[in-house]
């Protein structure tokens, strides 16, 4: 019945009329399906695209992946053309900074030490059991620093790795104990802080007989004209150290009252401020040797050599103070340096 039935529509002019039409709105269907399809095709593509793109910058952001090309540049052009290579990646710095600052036979200190530690004994500013009893476990004294105690030292002092934590010893002593104006008039005396007895500078000074207090700015060690007097305050004022923010003129620590009693001694023997700058910066990198390595890196980094710089802008607060320094570590990694400073204790 139904092949009759279709038989039947195709011998009736309207039927088959209708039946032309039907089939071009099956072909119009047709058409229409196709463009979608290749529509539907594009957009796949595309999202395709995209998600690969995607996918290959996530790989690329969570490895560490280098494409280098098969065949070189070099290789692909005619011999007769000229090609620039690329610059060699630069390799981690190998330079030792630290024997630019700290030279291995150490500095000649522009000073005559005399008798000051035999002095520095019979005042009781130095009791000699008490420092020999912390050096004995430290390997003794050096015969050198046995002469610091003699009733004539006539040899030059010489400040290297291995006695700078022992001339920081003495020169504090005598920082501590010599009369002058910077520990009586100078911020030391400042009613704010309480008293001078309370920074580690005078805390700190355990090897006198009794209290440290009791020899702070009492000996006349080291006479200064006017003069003298002027310029040790004027350069004590612009040498700071790492360790704190506080220039030499506040020595409220050990290297403060250090420098201090270095500064005096140099100013009293006829030392000129430059002279005075230049062994300030010498002893300083041996007392903070990993600073001063670094901050030569640092200049360095800026086309200046170390022997070139200014030792009164380096020991000023922009680079010796220790907010001026942690200012440096945030530009540049620390030099690498073997040798530890003075510590902050005797």
């Amino acid at each position: 019945m139904e092949h009759q039935d279709c038989c039947a529509q195709h011998d009736t002019p309207k039927e088959h009329g209708s039946s032309s039409e039907s089939e071009q709105k099956s072909v119009g269907g047709h058409a229409s399906a196709d463009t979608w399809l290749k529509r539907h095709r594009t957009i796949t593509l595309w999202q395709a695209a995209g998600a690969l793109v995607i996918a290959t910058l996530v790989v690329l952001a969570l490895f560490d992946i280098r494409l280098s090309p098969r065949y070189r540049l070099k290789n692909l052009v005619g011999r007769g053309a000229a090609v620039t290579e690329a610059a060699p990646l630069a390799s981690e710095d190998t330079t030792d900074y630290a024997s630019q600052v700290l030279p291995l036979a150490g500095f000649a200190l522009p000073i005559r030490w005399g008798d000051l530690g035999k002095q520095l004994v019979d005042l009781g500013v130095i009791d000699r059991k008490k420092l020999e009893q912390i050096y004995a476990s430290r390997g003794g004294l050096a015969p050198e620093d046995e002469q610091m105690f003699s009733a004539i030292d006539s040899e030059t002092l010489t400040i290297n790795a291995q006695n700078s934590g022992f001339l920081l010893n003495m020169f504090w002593a005598l920082g501590l104990a010599n009369k002058n104006d910077v520990l009586d008039k100078g911020p030391m005396k400042d009613p704010q802080y309480g008293g001078a007895d309370k920074f580690a500078s005078t805390g700190g000074w355990t090897l006198s007989k009794g209290d440290a207090m009791n020899h702070y700015s009492k000996h006349r060690l080291v006479q200064l004209t006017a003069d003298q007097q002027a310029l040790v305050e004027r350069v004590s004022k612009n040498v700071y150290r790492p360790c704190c923010g506080n220039s030499t003129y506040f020595p409220d620590c050990n290297h403060g009252m250090a420098m201090l009693g270095l500064l005096e001694l140099m100013a009293s023997q006829g030392a000129n401020e430059a002279d005075m700058y230049r062994t300030a910066l010498a002893v300083n990198s041996f007392w903070f040797p990993e600073t001063y390595a670094t901050l030569a890196k640092y200049f360095a980094g800026r086309g200046v050599a170390w022997s070139a710089i200014d030792p009164q802008e380096v020991l000023g607060s922009a680079y010796s103070s220790g907010s001026g320094y942690r200012q440096v570590l945030a530009e540049i990694e620390p030099a690498t340096v073997k040798q530890g400073g003075g510590g902050c204790g005797v």
